[in-house]
């Protein structure tokens, strides 16, 4: 079995959509209803995935987590640590690497990627898939019913998050157009 390598680009890749997840964390903007705030942290997981593939875009995020879990305060609001992975919204934050691996899954490699192409995994990883891990947690998290958990954890979420799948749809197909490249499959 062949051992495939990030190179140092491959790595800075990582770390700048890492940094980028964690700039994207400043917008943030409380609900009264729910502990889980309306952050942009959820288009760069689409991002991570759509423009940087899926081994590169799910371990960004993988390094991301454990940024938060050694206690960097770069998730939204200032948060970092353990407790703030394990909280209402912990949920969603776990399931970020899985949603950027399996959004560049299946946009990458494509050739030439259009906007439906780019959106309909964006959408059902970046928006589906995270509400399906997150919602649960924090019915868990907060001993609320289910139907009060999607009400106060994905409701409110949904218009804002189709807004940043369309724009992660756009950028990742303007990115593939400018480098191709850019989300191959690495295994060299």
């Amino acid at each position: 079995m062949k051992k495939s390598k990030f190179s140092v680009l491959d790595l800075t890749y990582m770390a700048l959509i890492a940094a980028m997840v964690a700039v994207l964390g400043f917008v943030s903007i409380p609900l009264p209803f729910t502990p889980v705030p309306i952050t942009g942290q959820t288009l760069g997981v689409m991002l991570a995935g759509a423009v940087l593939g899926a081994r590169r875009g799910g371990l960004s995020l993988v390094l991301f987590i454990l940024l938060v879990a050694v206690g960097m305060p770069i998730l939204s609001g200032g948060r970092g640590g353990i407790g703030a992975i394990m909280g209402p919204s912990g949920g969603y934050i776990v399931s970020w690497p899985f949603a950027a691996y399996f959004i560049g899954k299946f946009t990458e490699g494509q050739g030439k990627l259009n906007f439906v192409k780019a959106f309909v995994p964006i959408f059902l990883f970046g928006i589906l898939f995270v509400y399906v891990i997150g919602v649960p947690w924090l019915m868990a998290a907060t001993h609320i019913s289910l139907g009060k958990a999607i009400a106060g954890g994905a409701l409110p979420f949904i218009p804002g998050d189709l807004i940043k799948a369309v724009v992660a749809s756009v950028v990742a197909v303007a990115m593939r157009k400018a480098k191709p490249s850019l989300s191959y499959t690495y295994s060299r």
